[in-house]
């Protein structure tokens, strides 16, 4: 039995994996509805920080994992004590605060985008104008786009700061983008590592809406994030799959956005066109297992389905079908909302070019309202 703290729908896509490897998986998950708990073999229905439920995973599970960064760190720990926990604590809780992130990431000698530290509002007067125009991130629990804004002046910095509570916040130089990617990477406990094919992805009003496998950069590019996350994995003496977000900038700068302790939305694509997709990975790390072969078998395009296509009700999935080259992949949640991530498809090609064409087709036919 394997213990997953979260049930969306990353715990869920680890927990089919799991049983496919023939591993049963309890799910720790507040929520009665939730797309993991619904697979499970057991659903405890309490909170993350609930000690009998904490228990019960600390008796009848041999390893534990999470499909989330803000699952409380002292949660992983107290179970480290009682079975085998990867990640580690103390690696996710760097993760769940931009400021350690940052600091952590230039203590690595890889570069990140000019910021400042923002815990009071005198700290925005004192901050370089030279930041300017930045983008304002609390510290904490922000994901998608949300607890961030952008600001062009110290006077707008001062109200999005009271908007956010007066919380921890980064201050961060927006910097003129090329594009981003990403490079999602495992670790196992011998300290083998090895990464995924980047992706190139574009977003959507701050959530991930496109990712192009192989991502459409010079080659040396996509070798140095991966050598870097893969770097920043063994600088946490990590143990599970992490993923690591770049900016690309105009001039071709390489600089570290975030990093997510966990199999990455942007990863998803690995599931249809990688001899081992990531959540298989997060099997094999979690139980000492070796890493699978991650090479890319097809070039893909991976398209986020959010709450917006259901507006018209139940979409037309023989839009996606009708193209032999495409994978649908639905998440199982009960409500369909404005910007929630409801499932993704992926569309296979002989190029990334054509897999691009049928997957932005696709996207168009779905969200019919969408403007862009």
């Amino acid at each position: 039995m394997l213990g997953m703290l979260g049930g969306g729908q990353l715990g869920r896509m680890f927990t089919l994996a799991a049983h496919s490897m023939g591993y049963r998986v309890t799910v720790l998950d507040p929520d009665p509805l939730s797309p993991a708990g619904a697979i499970a073999d057991v659903h405890l229905k309490a909170a993350y920080q609930d000690r009998e439920a904490l228990q019960q995973l600390a008796d009848t599970c041999a390893a534990v994992t999470t499909e989330f960064e803000n699952v409380p760190a002292d949660s992983l720990r107290w179970l480290a004590s009682h079975c085998t926990v990867r990640p580690a604590g103390d690696a996710v809780a760097v993760a769940q605060d931009r400021i350690r992130e940052k600091e952590f990431v230039h203590s690595c000698g890889i570069d990140v985008a000019p910021y400042a530290v923002i815990e009071k509002a005198a700290d925005l007067d004192a901050a370089d104008k030279k930041l300017f125009p930045a983008i304002l991130k609390r510290a904490r629990f922000g994901y998608d786009g949300k607890g961030q804004a952008r600001v062009a002046t110290v006077a707008e910095a001062h109200k999005a700061f009271n908007d956010m509570g007066a919380e921890s916040c980064v201050l961060e130089q927006r910097v003129a983008l090329q594009c981003e990617i990403s490079a999602v990477v495992a670790r196992g406990a011998d300290g083998v590592g090895r990464g995924f094919p980047v992706a190139e992805n574009s977003h959507r009003h701050g959530i991930l809406d496109i990712s192009i496998v192989p991502a459409r950069v010079p080659a040396e590019l996509a070798q140095r994030a991966e050598q870097w996350a893969l770097a920043i994995a063994e600088k946490l003496n990590y143990c599970g799959v992490l993923a690591v977000e770049f900016f690309v900038t105009d001039s071709g700068e390489l600089l570290v956005n975030e990093m997510a302790p966990r199999p990455h939305n942007s990863g998803h694509y690995t599931i249809d066109a990688c001899a081992t997709s990531q959540f298989e990975q997060q099997v094999r790390t979690l139980c000492g297992l070796p890493l699978g072969d991650t090479r890319l078998l097809s070039p893909v395009v991976m398209v986020n389905l959010l709450g917006e296509a259901w507006q018209q009700g139940q979409p037309q999935w023989e839009r996606v079908f009708k193209v032999p080259a495409a994978k649908l992949h639905l998440y199982g949640k009960h409500e369909a909302r404005t910007g929630r991530k409801m499932g993704h498809y992926t569309v296979l090609g002989a190029s990334v070019d054509a897999a691009l064409k049928n997957a932005l087709a696709m996207r168009g036919a779905l969200y019919p309202d969408w403007k862009d």
